[in-house]
């Protein structure tokens, strides 16, 4: 299939575009307007956006115009979850509040990059679910195969980035909500260290489960948008280690020879067959691993019940979220359910003992990496799923479905500490396979680099989806 000029341009990615604006080659006001018209032809068939703002984005481009900033010039695209000055901020739901007053954290960071919002992206009611439906807006569909989901919950986020609408987007990840879309499109998503992004103005998501990230179609370009959007604040209810250098700088840099851990282990409580497949890209990713100089070894994390935590945890989360929605009637059935049982399962009480109880389970888990560097699970158990996921179903069902989906990446929400979905393949049916990269707390730069050798040798910024 022969790729337009406007293709080769937007899939260029961050870092380039960003340096055609400052060299003068491009100016903003081109990238916003290929932007709004490839959202204007693709996005009927995705549904990754809710709101397009092509006006302010249009204006912004103009005040940007001659920035030297990092992400000087280059439209973005904002998950429905980081307040937007003068836009809604919905959570996916019908019901939901006025115009926000001012930016997310997040937002004001990457707007002082040079960044341009250019439109909020679709997602899941509350967030709740790894596939991107809701009543309020419909489906969410993959640009690899439209019959699958792109993901959950940052799932507009992730298909605008793998289309080509926008050349990164904001995300966040509860309980794999960069890294699920990621997998499920083909794309690098990186969920930080708990605290190393701003959650204002909100205190924490989910006690301290959720962290704001993005979605990029390569490493450099994620750590771009983690070089611009990282650091806490005041208020905030966390905050990570400083980085020694920046992100963009440990991604184009050799890692060394490491010690790295392979587990396929599905934490107690969860029951996920792995598909041929994404066991088959694991391995190989393994073995690459091991050709590349690292020491590789088979071990498992001590897990123990933290699955069981996570989820009541989760619960208590979405019941504290559902109390936000100003009429809860509008809710679906399937969040009514989830929020119920956050409230009935962990009252108060319980809410206090799973926070501190946490620190435990934290340092069981981790006593894995006094052994080893980095640690290597697939990334979900199979492709992406049926777009529509199981929208319109109980509770229990969607509970269920979701679990068997995606079971490697909740516990390390729990645990807060650093983990990257990358690209490993093509499975059977033409979908993205993936592998997640774990590290310490504070360890993103080891994660990069080794996320960035790995692209070295895979080459998968060449793949593009046929929607695109």
């Amino acid at each position: 299939m022969a790729v337009s000029a406007e293709q080769e341009l937007i899939f260029t990615g961050p870092a380039s575009l960003a340096e055609r604006v400052r060299a003068k080659e491009v100016h903003p006001r081109e990238l916003v307007e290929l932007c709004l018209r490839r959202i204007e032809e693709l996005n009927p068939r995705l549904n990754a956006f809710r709101v397009v703002m092509a006006e302010e984005a249009l204006a912004a481009a103009e005040a940007v115009s001659g920035s030297d900033g990092p992400l000087a010039g280059v439209p973005v695209a904002i998950k429905d979850d980081l307040p937007v000055a003068g836009q809604a901020m919905t959570w996916g739901s019908r019901s939901y509040g006025p115009p926000q007053p001012a930016d997310a954290e997040a937002v004001r960071r990457l707007r002082g990059a040079g960044a341009i919002p250019i439109g909020i992206t679709n997602v899941p009611e509350l967030m709740i679910f790894p596939w991107t439906a809701s009543n309020a807006n419909g489906v969410t569909r993959n640009p690899w195969d439209t019959s699958r989901t792109t993901g959950g919950s940052s799932g507009g986020s992730a298909a605008a980035v793998a289309a080509g609408l926008v050349p990164g987007a904001t995300g966040s990840d509860g309980g794999g909500s960069i890294r699920i879309p990621a997998a499920c499109c083909g794309l690098v998503g990186m969920k930080p260290t708990r605290g190393r992004v701003s959650t204002q103005p909100f205190r924490e998501g989910w006690l301290g489960l959720s962290v704001f990230g993005a979605l990029a179609r390569t490493v450099r370009d994620s750590a771009l948008l983690l070089d611009a959007m990282h650091g806490a604040v005041e208020g905030d209810a966390d905050s990570a280690p400083a980085p020694s250098g920046t992100f963009v700088e440990a991604a184009g840099r050799e890692p060394g020879r490491l010690r790295i851990a392979l587990s396929r282990k599905v934490p107690a409580g969860l029951i996920a067959p792995i598909s041929k497949d994404q066991r088959a890209a694991w391995e190989r990713i393994g073995q690459l691993l091991a050709q590349l100089g690292h020491e590789v070894v088979e071990r498992d994390p001590r897990y123990g019940m933290a699955a069981l935590e996570f989820t009541q945890t989760y619960l208590r989360g979405i019941y504290e979220d559902s109390l936000k929605v100003p009429d809860r009637s509008e809710a679906r059935r399937s969040t009514r359910q989830m929020a119920a049982a956050g409230r009935s399962i962990v009252p108060e009480r319980r809410r206090e003992k799973l926070r501190s109880k946490r620190p435990a389970t934290i340092a069981r888990i981790l006593s894995l990496w006094n052994e080893v560097d980095v640690l290597v699970t697939p990334g979900l158990a199979r492709t992406a799923i049926e777009a529509e996921g199981a929208w319109g179903r109980a509770a229990p069902v969607a509970f269920d479905k979701a679990g068997r989906f995606t079971p490697f990446t909740p516990v390390f929400n729990l645990t807060g500490q650093p983990a990257i979905s990358v690209p490993a393949g093509i499975g059977e049916d033409g979908l993205p396979l993936s592998v997640q990269l774990v590290g310490r707390h504070g360890a993103e730069e080891t994660l990069y680099s080794v996320a960035g050798q790995l692209e070295q040798a895979e080459g998968w910024p060449q793949r593009r989806p046929p929607i695109s």
